[in-house]
């Protein structure tokens, strides 16, 4: 069975605090009118994804909020939002066991709120890792502020997912022209692998298992031209940054181009490649069992394709498989 690294789940309770709080809780595109996304669950409609779960062999969701972060400029708004996102997704583990489980959402950008809030998910509420946009409020979330978050996970030897937050990497190169998403959230992908590296954050916290979603965006096509190029602005790197990159792991989540997925099969190899669908986001395109089989179409070794469907993600999150 498969285990999705990286699915979502959407509370209308949650999508209307965020719009109460407003302001900066919400992406630069949704303020101040609507949280994103605008999509709402509930409960009526786990029975539907409980189906597609089996239809795609499908075992157990790991849940987060996408691009709508319980975020926000006052820390009391931050803790409520997490705090209700993280009940809502452990209340929906404790009701469908073995099906749903998550990733704990911080209350961001408030640091010991978050290091509470994180020691509360992962040790009363049960959950399988913590959850971090690339960017907080235009902030790579690999800057130094945050990096009391990787000391604690570093020290719990814990598993980080990251996510676009759908800013475009600020650029109005990208927003201006209308690809913020579509190419924007690869390219935050692409910096944040780029801000690890550059701050030397998996050197000083190895022990975090560090999650990359949609192939890792551009970098799969440019690790010799970073190996090659990066060091003269980067002088004082541990390794080349084509090594540093293969340390990550990367979600297979590419809108089934067998292209991409290639590059990142010949660029990270099978044993870093985890199964993840960004649901729901994929389905106005292709099924969710096509989410994860198109790489039963790609000319990797079968080995390979069961290694990355049925194994890795297990292992990175400490499942059994």
């Amino acid at each position: 069975m498969i285990v999705d690294i990286h699915a979502h789940y959407f509370p209308k309770e949650y999508n209307d605090l965020l719009l109460r709080i407003g302001g900066r809780s919400l992406p630069e595109a949704a303020r101040p009118t609507t949280a994103r996304p605008i999509r709402n669950d509930d409960l009526a409609g786990i029975q539907t994804r409980l189906q597609q779960m089996e239809e795609a062999e499908v075992e157990l969701q790991v849940l987060s909020p996408a691009a709508s972060p319980p975020y926000a400029e006052k820390e009391a708004d931050a803790v409520a939002a997490a705090r209700l996102i993280n009940d809502a997704y452990a209340d929906l583990a404790r009701k469908y066991p073995g099906r749903f489980n998550a990733v704990v959402s911080l209350p961001l950008p408030h640091i010991d709120a978050s290091l509470r809030e994180m020691e509360r998910g992962l040790d009363r509420l049960g959950m399988l890792g913590v959850s971090m946009t690339c960017s907080c409020f235009d902030r790579s979330t690999a800057e130094a502020e945050f990096e009391p978050l990787y000391q604690e996970m570093n020290r719990r030897r814990a598993v980080l997912n990251y996510h676009p937050i759908q800013n475009g990497i600020c650029s109005p190169l990208i927003n201006d022209y209308g690809f913020t998403v579509s190419v924007g959230a690869s390219l935050e992908d692409a910096a944040i692998v780029l801000h690890l590296i550059a701050r030397r954050i998996p050197e000083r916290f190895p022990n975090i298992k560090y999650v990359v979603p949609h192939l890792g965006g551009i970098i799969p096509m440019l690790l010799q031209r970073l190996d090659n190029q990066a060091p003269r602005q980067h002088p004082d790197l541990p390794e080349r940054p084509s090594v540093t990159a293969r340390r990550f792991y990367y979600d297979i989540v590419g809108h089934g181009s067998q292209a991409a997925l290639l590059c990142a099969w010949k660029a990270f190899g099978a044993d870093h490649l985890v199964a993840g669908s960004d649901y729901p986001v994929l389905l106005a395109f292709e099924t969710y069992r096509q989410n994860f089989f198109y790489l039963r179409e790609s000319s990797m070794p079968p080995e390979d394709v069961d290694q990355i469907l049925h194994h890795n993600a297990q292992i990175v999150l400490g499942l059994p498989h």
